[in-house]
């Protein structure tokens, strides 16, 4: 451990990728991505993300990752995440995190931007983003998604849910997604969303206005019929796997939890939460659209109608899986040439 220590500490700001932005409604604004998880290949699907809000919206973004002794991003590295200072000039922070275990000197940079009161954009597994030993000492563990002092953590306590279980088959059931509430901003342009990473068990707080309800689907296929039977919830009760929907796009301000949460953050303060978020399922122009529509509406900026979402360069996103990262890839391989 103190060797990897020893190495980590010679990093420097090649270990993440900066997308300066330009001309656009973003311009003068900072988004900092955070991509940190084992299976849902955040470490493509963000950069993505950061391409198209800079490229096509203005938006100046840093994209953080997990990295190794070797300077690669390789999100099997729980314990870290280079570059998180640039939290404290960030106006949005997405994030796509599972699992991390930060050290408390990186943890505190997040933990700052939460009592700030700035707004987050949180996707799929970011519901259960920290994880902390039973016997941790960390002025942190609190985060931590089995967290008894601040139940459920920064999942449960900010986002609004907590890991729950596989809803739809993992693998095998994908995700259409229902839109509500069609007069919300964050679905300007949005007709429907598909994803072929599953629908989660959710049930946000009463305070969460829903915007997306997912819909289980029998295959892995757009086309696909929805998916029929019996499931049982998470607290036993039996019910048709679509009848009711669980809930994948959701809103809420942080604030409005009151005491618990230990922050600044008023009631107004924007926090948007998806199930979805597969690098496989940005694929998808209504998700794209969303998330884009999203960081917009989070900022206070005006919503665009219809915006400009399509893919920078040949985006073919790896499919979701543990250990099927790409080896070797340093942050900097990913900017433009």
């Amino acid at each position: 451990m103190l060797l990897a220590l020893v190495a980590f500490s010679a990093l420097t700001a090649q270990d993440w990728a900066v997308f300066s932005g330009g001309s656009g409604p973003g311009k003068g604004k900072h988004i900092v991505l955070l991509a940190g998880d084992e299976e849902y290949r955040s470490e493509e699907g963000l950069p993505q993300l950061a391409k198209i809000l800079s490229t096509r919206h203005g938006f100046k973004c840093t994209v953080l990752f997990s990295i190794n002794e070797k300077g690669e991003i390789d999100p099997n590295v729980t314990s870290n995440q280079p570059g998180l200072e640039a939290l404290a000039k960030a106006d949005l922070c997405i994030m796509l995190l599972r699992f991390r275990c930060w050290p408390d000197s990186q943890m505190k940079h997040f933990a700052d931007y939460l009592d700030s009161g700035k707004p987050i954009i949180a996707l799929r597994t970011s519901t259960h983003a920290f994880n902390y030993p039973a016997d941790s000492t960390s002025p942190y563990r609190r985060f931590g998604w089995q967290s008894k002092d601040w139940p459920g953590g920064f999942g449960k306590q900010v986002l609004g849910e907590n890991w729950v279980s596989h809803w739809g088959n993992h693998g095998s059931q994908a995700t259409k997604g229902i839109v509500s509430h069609r007069a919300h901003p964050i679905l300007n342009g949005v007709k429907e969303l598909f994803g072929n990473s599953d629908v989660y068990e959710a049930a946000p707080p009463p305070d969460a206005q829903i915007l997306v309800w997912g819909q289980v689907l029998l295959g892995m296929s757009r086309g696909d019929a929805p998916a029929r039977g019996k499931k049982k919830t998470a607290q036993g009760i039996e019910q048709d796997i679509n009848a009711p929907k669980m809930p994948i796009v959701w809103v809420r301000g942080v604030g409005s939890v009151g005491p618990r949460v230990p922050s600044r953050a008023s009631p107004k303060t924007r926090i948007v939460t998806t199930t979805m978020g597969a690098a496989t399922d940005l694929q998808d122009e209504g998700l794209r659209r969303l998330l884009i529509n999203a960081s917009y509406w989070t900022l206070t900026l005006p919503v665009p109608a219809h915006a400009n979402v399509a893919p920078i360069g040949d985006y073919k996103p790896t499919m979701f899986g543990f250990n099927g990262f790409k080896k070797g890839v340093k942050p900097s391989e990913l900017l433009p040439k």
